[in-house]
C-alpha cells in the first residue's frame, strides 16, 4: 500500500522506474476518478431537477437507464474537455460543477417560484434572470446545501487524490476526444424521437409542459431545448408557399371616418377567480370587472403561460404569431407597424425596468415610436423601480388624453406591474384576509397569499373603472381592450391551488381553463360606437392571445393587414391553438388530436407566423 501511495496516488506525473502496468494504473486512476466524480455531479443534478415536486419524480428517474445516462453524460464530457484544456482534474471538475449547479439552482428556484423550468432560451437572458431573482426571497433548502457540499467535497478529493497532470499532446488528445464525443451525442440529444421515447409519466400530469420537462431530469431536456432557442421553422415549412399566401391579400386602408383611437392595457397576473367555487369569498371581489364586462364585448384568453412569462401573451397580441416568442434582434412585422403605417401614433407605458424582457429594444422593433419605463419616467415619480396602479393608471390616462389632442389617431398599449407575484404569506397588504375570503381550513400562509392577490386585483379594478369613466365622457372615439397575461402565482409549487382542491391537471376542458384562462374585454365609448356602428356588447369567443387583435378588428369592422386576413380562417375554426399541442374548436371542444382539416389549418397558421416573424414588411 505504501508503494501504491508513493508511486502515483498523490503524484503529478508517474515516477521514473514504474512498470508499464503501473503507469497505466496511474493514468486510469487520474482519468476514471474525475469521470466518476462528474457522473456523481450528474446524479446531483437529477436530485435537484424536480424542484418542489418531491422525491417521487427522482425515484422515477432511476427506473429509466436511458434517462440516467443522458443526464450523467454531459458533466462527464464537460469535465473531460476542461481536463484536456487545463491539464488538471480538480479545476476541470470545479468548472463543470459551477456550470451544473448554476443551472440546477436556477432551475430549482424557477420551478419553485414560477412553476417553469430553465430552458436553453433562458440562457440568452441571464442578466434579466439575475435582476428578477432579487424580486423573490431566495433560500437554501437541505437539497441545495447537500449539493454544494458534494461539489466542494468532489473538488477537494480530486485535488488531493487525482493530481496527475496532462501535458502537451495528451491534453490535446483528451480535449479533442471530448469534442468528438459531444459531436457524436448531439443528434441524440436533439432527437424528438428519443425525447418521446424517454417519457417518464409515473408521477406527473401528462398535459403539463413543465412536468413533462422535469420528468426527464434537467441536463437532458435542457440540451434538447437548444434547438428551440435557435430559429427553427415549423414542420413542413415552405417559404414560397407562405409568401404566395400573403401575396393573395393586401393590407386594408382604414377609412378616415373609422380611425378610432385604440387603447390596450395588459394587466399583470390578472385573472377572474370568482368561478372557483372552492374560494369562499366574503365580498364580491370582482364586482367592478363584471360591471365592465356587462357593457363590453368579452371572453376568455387561453394563454400559453402560467404564473410567469408575460411577454408570451404580450407579443402574441401585438404580432398575431402563435406565442410571440421570437429572438427579436431587428424590426419585426406586427400589428403595431400596420397601425403606424396607417397613420397611427404608437406609444405605451410599462412602470418597471426597461431591461425586463429587453422591452427597451424590442418594443421599437415591434413599431412603437414612444415607450415610457421606470428609468425614464416612473422612477422620477415614485423613487422606486416599479410603480403600482395608483400611479400607473392615472399617468397613462393623462398621457393618452394629451396624445388625443393631436390630429393623428392613437394606438396605445401598456403593460402593468401590480399583481406580479410573489404575494406576502405572513400578513395582508390590503386590509385583513377576512375582508376577501373565509376558507379557514387553509393555513395562514395560504390565506395571506390568496387575500393579497385578491386585494391587488380588486384595487386594479377600481383604477381601471376610473379610466373607463374618464374615456366615457370624451368626445374622441376610444376603444379600450383589456386582458390578463396569465394565471397568478399562488404559492410555491401551486400550493394554494392545491390546498383549495383546484384541478390544474389539464386532463379536461374545465381543468384546461383552470390552468390557462384569463379574461379579456373590449369596451367603446359613445363616440366610437357611433363612428363604427357597433355597440361593443356581448359574449366574445374564447381565444388564444394571438387572435385577440383579430377579434378586436372584427368588432371595429376592419380587415387588417395581409397576415390578419390570411389567418382569418384559422382562428374562426380553431380559436385556440395552444403552444403545447391542444386546440379549442369553435364549439369549444378540446382537441388533442386534430383531424386532417384541422391539422392543415394549424400547419398553415404556424407557417404564416414563422414567415411573418422572419420577413419584415415595412
Amino acid at each position: 500500500m505504501k508503494r501504491l501511495f508513493s508511486c502515483f496516488l498523490f503524484q503529478k506525473r508517474p515516477e521514473d522506474g514504474l512498470s508499464k502496468g503501473q503507469r497505466t494504473a496511474f493514468w486510469l486512476w487520474n482519468g476514471l476518478l474525475p469521470g466518476v466524480a462528474a457522473a456523481a455531479l450528474g446524479l446531483v443534478s437529477l436530485v435537484l431537477a424536480p424542484g418542489p415536486y418531491g422525491w417521487e419524480v427522482f425515484w422515477d428517474y432511476l427506473t429509466s437507464p436511458a434517462l440516467i445516462v443522458l443526464n450523467l453524460l454531459p458533466p462527464v464530457v464537460m469535465t473531460a474537455l476542461f481536463y484536456g484544456i487545463l491539464g488538471r482534474s480538480w479545476p476541470a471538475y470545479a468548472l463543470t460543477a459551477l456550470t451544473v449547479l448554476g443551472l440546477s439552482f436556477g432551475n430549482y428556484y424557477k420551478l419553485t417560484f414560477r412553476d417553469d423550468p430553465v430552458v436553453a432560451a433562458d440562457l440568452l437572458l441571464l442578466g434579466e434572470a439575475g435582476n428578477m431573482a432579487g424580486k423573490y426571497q431566495l433560500f437554501l433548502s437541505s437539497k441545495l446545501i447537500a449539493a454544494l457540499v458534494c461539489a466542494v467535497a468532489g473538488t477537494v478529493a480530486l485535488a488531493l487524490l487525482a493530481r496527475g497532470r496532462l501535458r502537451g499532446r495528451s491534453r490535446g488528445l483528451v480535449a479533442v476526444a471530448a469534442l468528438v464525443c459531444a459531436a457524436a451525442l448531439a443528434p441524440v440529444y436533439g432527437s424528438d424521437a428519443v425525447y418521446s421515447r424517454t417519457t417518464n409519466s409515473g408521477h406527473i400530469a401528462i398535459w403539463s409542459s413543465t412536468q413533462q420537462y422535469i420528468s426527464r431530469g434537467l441536463l437532458y431536456p435542457l440540451l434538447h431545448s437548444v434547438k428551440d432557442a435557435l430559429p427553427n421553422p415549423p414542420e413542413g415549412y415552405d417559404q414560397r408557399e407562405a409568401a404566395a399566401l400573403l401575396a393573395g391579400y393586401e393590407d386594408e386602408v382604414i377609412p378616415e371616418d373609422k380611425r378610432v383611437n385604440i387603447v390596450g392595457v395588459m394587466l399583470e397576473s390578472f385573472s377572474d377567480l370568482s368561478g372557483f367555487e372552492q374560494i369562499e369569498f366574503t365580498q364580491d371581489v370582482y364586482a367592478q370587472l363584471h360591471a365592465l364586462e356587462a357593457e363590453s364585448y368579452s371572453g376568455a384568453l387561453l394563454t400559453n403561460i402560467f404564473a410567469g412569462g408575460t411577454i408570451n401573451t404580450e407579443r402574441a397580441f401585438l404580432t398575431g404569431v402563435g406565442t410571440g416568442e421570437h429572438d427579436y434582434r431587428a424590426n419585426t412585422s406586427s400589428y403595431v407597424w400596420y397601425l403606424r403605417n396607417q397613420g397611427y401614433r404608437t406609444s405605451g407605458d410599462h412602470p418597471s425596468n426597461n431591461w425586463f424582457y429587453n422591452r427597451i429594444n424590442v418594443n421599437s422593433y415591434l413599431g412603437f415610436e414612444q415607450y415610457r419605463f421606470s428609468e425614464d419616467f416612473y422612477k422620477i415619480l415614485t423613487e422606486e423601480d416599479t410603480a403600482w396602479d395608483y400611479t400607473f393608471f392615472p399617468e397613462i390616462t393623462a398621457s393618452i388624453l394629451r396624445q388625443l389632442e393631436d390630429d393623428a389617431p392613437l394606438f396605445s398599449f401598456s403593460v402593468s406591474y401590480q399583481g406580479h407575484g410573489p404575494y406576502g404569506d405572513y400578513d395582508c397588504w390590503w386590509g385583513e384576509a377576512d375582508d376577501y375570503i373565509a376558507n379557514y381550513d387553509l393555513d395562514d400562509a395560504s390565506r395571506y397569499i390568496l387575500s393579497n392577490y385578491l386585494g391587488s386585483v380588486m384595487n386594479t379594478q377600481s383604477f381601471l373603472t376610473e379610466m373607463v369613466n374618464t374615456f366615457r365622457a370624451r368626445e374622441e372615439p376610444i376603444v379600450l381592450v383589456v386582458f390578463g397575461d396569465h394565471k397568478p402565482w399562488l404559492g410555491n409549487g401551486n400550493s394554494v391551488y392545491n390546498a383549495l382542491g383546484i384541478d390544474l391537471s389539464q386532463d379536461s376542458v374545465e381543468s384546461f381553463y383552470n390552468y390557462w384562462a384569463t379574461p379579456y374585454l373590449i369596451w367603446a365609448n359613445d363616440a366610437a360606437k357611433a363612428a363604427l356602428g357597433n355597440d361593443f356588447v356581448g359574449q366574445g369567443p374564447d381565444i388564444s392571445p394571438c387572435f385577440l387583435m383579430n377579434v378586436l378588428f372584427d368588432q371595429l369592422g376592419w380587415k387588417g393587414d395581409a397576415y390578419m386576413q390570411a389567418v382569418d380562417p384559422c382562428w374562426r375554426q380553431l380559436p385556440v391553438i395552444h403552444a403545447f399541442g391542444a386546440c379549442l374548436s369553435a364549439d369549444q371542444e378540446l382537441v388533442r388530436e386534430p383531424d386532417p382539416e384541422q391539422a392543415e389549418l394549424i400547419r398553415l397558421f404556424h407557417e404564416l407566423g414563422y414567415y411573418r416573424s422572419h420577413h419584415f414588411d415595412p
